[in-house]
């Protein structure tokens, strides 16, 4: 069989500096699913992009060619004219890109940006590209495809943002989908729904699929044939059964061994502590009003939060999980003061275990700026919670700027002792953020964060954008914090994984509302709501013989109404949490 794309001896620079890509050799069959697997920096990406000719302006390709082979001939993409080149892009060879917002256009609705690839290529109307697109926003998960048609790309959250992004470049059927990270934005049930889609794309069209990923779990559900990429080079490649079970190069070894998983063995589960709790939230509802798509139609109401409960005890982990849009973040937010609950929710924090509770949102200033100096958050995406105009220092020492704490030279020896607690040189504190990879910059985040001395970190999704190798230093620097420091962690996640890891009590979130709560040695092996088997069974794992329970994810992700009658709710009629043993809560009908 000839092969879809074959790229031979690929190299590429910046300027005048070394090749970041040299002599890069793969190759990938109609049908068939290639992985490019390698921590950041190492290729994966400007590789995939030189197929499509949109490198970086100081970027070229120094040697090698790239050649498609489809039903429209043979063409050597590093050779053809930009017209050409226009008429293959979309078209016959689409990209899925990591950074949605950066991708979609601010200033154009969700749906136009997706019909305009069937305006450029397929010739077609406008109502037969719109219905198109909504039944493609509907294949990829969108629960309200006619709003996402008419919203702007800041009225989404990012995995919806990275769902309108796939609609994007699966809505022209193409021959070879390369993509970047695809899955990073989305929880694990849509990750899940999004490449059981893609999949069954492959099988009705024979399109072929380069896929960039650090997550092994994914490589094992997807892939035939892996390429494992370091510093711009192969280090190993060959099919996906025999490099999963048995890699060879100790890169590879290395690799895998980072990668985090749910233990296999229940080692006992002991309830989270209540005594000495820092944070404590009562009843939290929250509810927005949302505009109408048209003008003669009533605004609706979202229940972001709906009597919401949480306890964390001081020094332990208190970990959300949920998909898109269940409330995670929104539970944060108001637990740090950042949003009103709805008359009748309280938040209370205690900064002593002998101090009287406080109530957040009825704070005097005086009791705001002290609460602001012992709540802290480290945000997902690190790289826009700094000012790219800011040297480290500058950044570092702002919060004690702010709050007016020592002299300047107190300032840089506290912004020193931080770089040093998250593993990092003094020496840099003059760089800007640019100039840190993705790790570097989540350690610096943190770093920020410890700068007044909290109690309680707020920690959104610190590890999703993180390859493995990297992800494993963050998890590690946290549990040593936390350690050292008793911190008390509020960890919002949809990595399963990753909270089995970190977490002394796990809380799972559904359409603004608690469904399930236990310790996770209790939660990831007796699990009894249908949503949290759904999540259990959506985590991808790095071993191709468990391969994801699509039937269980479809069934817990899907409507209430599929659920077993004990679980079931609808709008006015909603169970209650309740305690089915110690520690283990279940919202169902008693």
């Amino acid at each position: 069989m000839t092969a879809l794309l074959s790229v031979k001896n690929l190299s590429i620079g910046f300027g005048a500096g070394a090749d970041v890509v040299q002599d890069v050799s793969f190759e990938v069959d109609p049908g068939q699913t290639l992985a490019l697997v390698g921590e950041s920096g190492s290729g994966k990406t400007i590789s995939c992009r030189a197929a499509l000719r949109i490198l970086p302006r100081t970027a070229q390709i120094r040697s090698g060619s790239i050649t498609l082979n489809d039903s429209y001939g043979q063409a050597d993409l590093t050779k053809i004219s930009e017209r050409e080149m226009r008429d293959i892009r979309g078209n016959r060879v689409s990209m899925i890109f990591q950074e949605p917002m950066r991708s979609l256009s601010p200033l154009h609705k969700i749906g136009n940006q997706v019909s305009e690839v069937l305006w450029l290529h397929g010739k077609i109307s406008e109502a037969e590209a719109r219905k198109k697109v909504l039944t493609q926003f509907e294949r990829v998960g969108f629960p309200d495809p006619e709003r996402a048609y008419d919203s702007y790309p800041f009225e989404l959250s990012g995995g919806m943002r990275q769902r309108a992004m796939i609609a994007m470049a699966m809505v022209a059927k193409p021959d070879l989908l390369i993509a970047d990270e695809p899955t990073t934005a989305l929880d694990v049930t849509t990750q899940a729904q999004v490449l059981g889609l893609i999949k069954e794309l492959q099988r009705e069209t024979g399109m072929a699929l380069i896929l960039v990923t650090h997550d092994l779990g994914v490589v094992a559900n997807m892939a035939e044939k892996v390429v494992v990429m370091h510093k711009g080079r192969i280090m190993e490649s060959g099919p996906a059964e025999l490099i999963l079970s048995d890699p060879a190069h100790p890169y590879t070894k290395q690799l895998f061994d980072a990668a985090p998983e749910i233990p296999e063995h229940n080692e006992g589960a002991t309830p989270m502590p209540h005594e000495d709790l820092i944070l404590e939230m009562k009843d939290v509802s929250k509810t927005y009003q949302m505009r109408a798509t048209k003008g003669w139609k009533a605004d609706r109401l979202i229940h972001a939060c709906r009597g919401v409960d949480l306890k964390l005890g001081r020094g332990k982990t208190l970990a959300i999980v949920g998909e898109s849009g269940s409330g995670k973040t929104t539970a944060a937010r108001i637990a740090l003061g950042a949003e009103l609950p709805d008359p009748g929710g309280q938040v209370l924090f205690r900064t002593t275990a002998e101090a009287e509770p406080i109530t957040v949102h009825q704070m005097t200033k005086a009791e705001r700026t002290a609460f602001q100096r012992k709540a802290q958050m480290v945000f997902q995406d690190p790289y826009s919670s700094l000012s790219p105009r800011m040297r480290i220092q500058d950044a570092l020492t702002e919060p004690l700027e702010i709050h007016r704490l020592g002299s300047a030279a107190e300032h840089r020896e506290k912004a020193a002792e931080m770089l040093r607690w998250v593993g990092m040189n003094p020496d840099m504190l003059k760089r800007y953020p640019h100039a840190f990879s993705g790790g570097q910059r989540q350690r610096l985040s943190i770093a920020r964060a410890l700068m007044l001395d909290p109690t309680l970190i707020v920690c959104d999704e610190p590890t999703s954008a993180l390859d493995v190798s990297v992800q494993e230093q963050i998890l590690t620097l946290l549990e040593k914090l936390q350690t050292e420091l008793n911190l008390s962690y509020l960890f919002i996640s949809h990595d399963l994984a990753v909270v089995a890891r970190i977490a002394d009590e796990v809380a799972v979130m559904r359409r603004g509302m608690v469904v399930e709560q236990a310790p996770p040695e209790t939660l990831f092996y007796k699990p009894r709501h249908p949503y949290t088997k759904a999540l259990i069974a959506a985590q991808p794992e790095p071993d191709i013989n468990r391969p994801i329970n699509l039937e269980m994810v479809a069934l817990g992700a899907g409507s209430p109404d599929s659920w077993e009658e004990a679980f079931r709710f609808t709008d006015s009629v909603v169970p209650s949490l309740v305690e089915l043993e110690p520690g283990h809560k279940v919202r169902c009908h008693v």
